[in-house]
């Protein structure tokens, strides 16, 4: 674990954790606690993990967005959203951050976590755009577009808990079987077919900090 400077304003430190890959339900349920469990002065803190193949069903979620059964389990979770998928090659960042004290709405936390992945994402030569109607992070391709990054937060007690998830190197098959966030023919793309190449722990690296700065922005 460290830690990125405090807001000037709110004296809120970030905590950031790398755990590795992680048993997703396992991951989910300490989120909870962690939430539970935290009171105003407790930092917030950002997670960064990949997770064994699994889809995750919203608050929102219909199971007619799981196309067909193909052996990846299922889990219904407390975010909000649709269906996505997480396997390896994938990281995941958790962002556990108090609203109130950081005197963000949650539309404002969802435009910055975007910020977050254009602007990373433009640092390695990759152009990509959020969509106010369509949470998510965006690269135009010569088919129209591609979803290269996921998002689904919970909000419990002015602190959010979930976060997002961008593809870096994995095996993009498992998307073909669901309608990605919701969306029939949604394409999905990935670090390593634009021409980047980075292990999910470099991937995460990179991402905290210019996370951790969005969001410790007054």
């Amino acid at each position: 674990m460290y830690a990125m400077p405090a807001n000037a304003d709110t004296g809120a430190a970030i905590a950031i954790r790398e755990l590795g890959r992680t048993d997703y339900a396992t991951t989910w349920r300490a989120m909870q606690a962690f939430t539970a469990a935290r009171n105003a002065q407790t930092p917030d803190e950002l997670w960064l993990t990949e997770h064994p193949p699994v889809y995750t069903l919203g608050l929102a979620g219909r199971r007619e967005h799981l196309k067909r059964d193909n052996g990846i389990p299922v889990v219904h979770v407390d975010r909000g959203g649709q269906v996505t998928y997480h396997g390896p090659g994938q990281v995941v960042a958790y962002t556990l951050f108090d609203l109130r004290r950081s005197r963000l709405s949650i539309r404002d936390m969802v435009r910055r976590l975007e910020a977050s992945v254009v602007n990373w994402l433009a640092s390695v030569g990759i152009a990509a755009y959020g969509k106010p109607s369509a949470p998510g992070v965006y690269v135009a391709t010569n088919g129209g577009e591609a979803k290269i990054a996921a998002l689904g937060l919970k909000v419990r007690g002015g602190c959010t808990y979930h976060g997002l998830a961008v593809n870096v190197a994995m095996d993009l098959a498992p998307f073909a079987d669901i309608d990605p966030c919701g969306y029939p023919d949604l394409a999905v793309t990935q670090l390593a077919d634009l021409g980047v190449t980075r292990t999910v722990a470099a991937a995460g690296r990179e991402l905290a900090p210019i996370l951790a700065a969005q969001l410790n922005l007054p």
